[in-house]
């Protein structure tokens, strides 16, 4: 077999956090917080999205994807974390190293996708109201949100093609919290300059594709709105997509410099990559929910209306 395909590690240790007992202690509720708080926000953005009617729109269908993807982003990460606080195993097979990965990056891509998705849906609906019902129709709508997901987990197979193929010798300690592609990059005891060109082109081409549609689409919307003659008009308008300019901003700020770089620390020190990537993939899906809930009045009105057919408010 050829060597670059072999490996003499069969785990690899996530040094995570390296704190006192104490500081891991609080770190681990405070993670398991905001862990739980994803996962009850985002259940509930799903149900009351399917249960009334008056959101079965694009607009929450692509929300509710997003809902359903970081659910599943979170998961792929905090319960290992959560299991390396309050223990001093903090092992991961090889193959759940890799696992961890394709899934991570798998729902990282999808969700810059996705949000361009949902800015081209933003851009038509204001830009091109006449046509938006018949261009966005359910099954547009279906097949686009599909394609999110289809690219991303072809662009991840291709990234952990790559990844798989480099030889990791007797360091078997990653300087992170998770299995990221840097981090695992910099333990390689091979050549890996194929797969960290590989790596940053993948990632400019998933980061700026989008970000570019994101952009086209808000500048026409912007030049759209402005040309609105009331102000009521205006807030009108701007506000059914100043939810998602909020959380594309969020996620792009906190992502951009960590992935799209052509080497591995080349910006920022593993321990400052640690912090920021608690930003993305903790703190960010968190808050995604909240945004949406509190600054949509939809969402907002039909999240009322079933905590009172539940009895919670009067």
């Amino acid at each position: 077999m050829d060597e670059g395909n072999q490996t003499n590690v069969s785990h690899f240790i996530l040094l995570g956090f390296p704190t006192s007992d104490e500081l891991q202690l609080l770190l681990f509720s405070v993670f398991l917080l905001a862990y739980l708080l994803t996962l009850m926000e985002n259940i509930i953005i799903i149900l009351v999205i399917q249960a009334n009617h008056q959101l079965h729109k694009p607009m929450y269908f692509f929300l509710g994807n997003l809902s359903f993807l970081e659910i599943w982003y979170m998961t792929v990460i905090v319960p290992k974390l959560l299991a390396d606080f309050v223990t001093q195993d903090k092992r991961i097979s090889f193959q759940g190293c890799m696992a961890q990965l394709y899934f991570f990056v798998t729902f990282v891509c999808t969700e810059y996708i996705l949000l361009a998705a949902m800015a081209y849906d933003r851009y038509l609906a204001i830009c091109n109201p006449l046509r938006y019902s018949s261009i966005m129709s359910n099954r547009f709508c279906t097949q686009l949100a599909a394609s999110c997901w289809v690219c991303g987990l072809i662009i991840a197979a291709v990234k952990l093609s790559f990844i798989a193929q480099l030889r990791f010798c007797s360091i078997d300690t990653i300087n992170h919290y998770f299995c990221d592609i840097s981090p695992l990059l910099n333990v390689s005891c091979t050549d890996s300059s194929l797969a960290e060109l590989a790596d940053f082109i993948l990632a400019l081409m998933v980061i700026m594709v989008p970000l570019c549609i994101v952009v086209t689409s808000y500048i026409c919307i912007l030049f759209t709105v402005l040309r609105i003659p009331s102000t009521q008009g205006r807030q009108k308008a701007f506000s059914t997509c100043s939810s998602h300019l909020a959380v594309v901003v969020l996620f792009y700020s906190t992502t951009l410099f960590t992935y799209a770089r052509p080497k591995p620390g080349a910006i920022i020190s593993p321990d400052q990559s640690k912090v920021v990537s608690v930003f993305y993939t903790i703190v960010i899906p968190m808050l995604n929910p909240l945004i949406y809930s509190l600054r949509n009045k939809e969402v907002n009105v039909a999240l009322r209306r079933q905590l009172k057919k539940k009895g919670f408010l009067h």
